[in-house]
């Protein structure tokens, strides 16, 4: 009448026989994919000098659903596999290549606006010193005698 089980015990093993079944049914929905594709081209090259252009469309259409299909399939096998590791307690690996990229860019950029700024600054430190060599007065003592 009583489990005796606690209820998170309970609850990490449907979890396990959900995620289980995922995999599963992303394992078989990949090959069967697969499959349907191989046998989709094997019917294309086979036949392909007897279809008009429509049935060109029509069969690359066929081939268009057969990799949504496939790609529908990696997702579903590429998160049962995310839901495996949380299970198991594995926490997921940080994107260092996308983290050194932005600082990268960040660097470049950074780069850039400090020459920029630089090279204003230096032109107009420039023009403040030929105005002030156009308008300076030279005042020469004359004398008188």
């Amino acid at each position: 009448m009583f489990s005796t089980k606690s209820k998170t015990e309970r609850t990490a093993a449907q979890a396990w026989e959900y995620l289980t079944a995922a995999m599963t049914a992303a394992g078989e929905s990949a090959k069967d994919t697969g499959d349907k594709a191989a046998r989709l081209a094997g019917k294309v090259s086979d036949q392909g000098h007897k279809l008009s252009d429509a049935g060109y469309r029509l069969a690359g259409k066929r081939q268009t659903l057969a990799g949504r299909a496939s790609g529908k399939a990696d997702v579903a096998w590429s998160r049962a596999n995310a839901a495996a590791a949380a299970l198991a307690g594995r926490k997921p690996a940080m994107p260092w290549g996308l983290i050194a990229g932005v600082g990268l860019l960040g660097v470049a950029i950074g780069w850039a606006v400090a020459t920029s700024t630089r090279t204003a600054l230096e032109r107009q430190a420039e023009r403040e010193e030929l105005e002030l060599a156009e308008t300076a007065v030279v005042v020469t003592p004359t004398y008188d005698s």
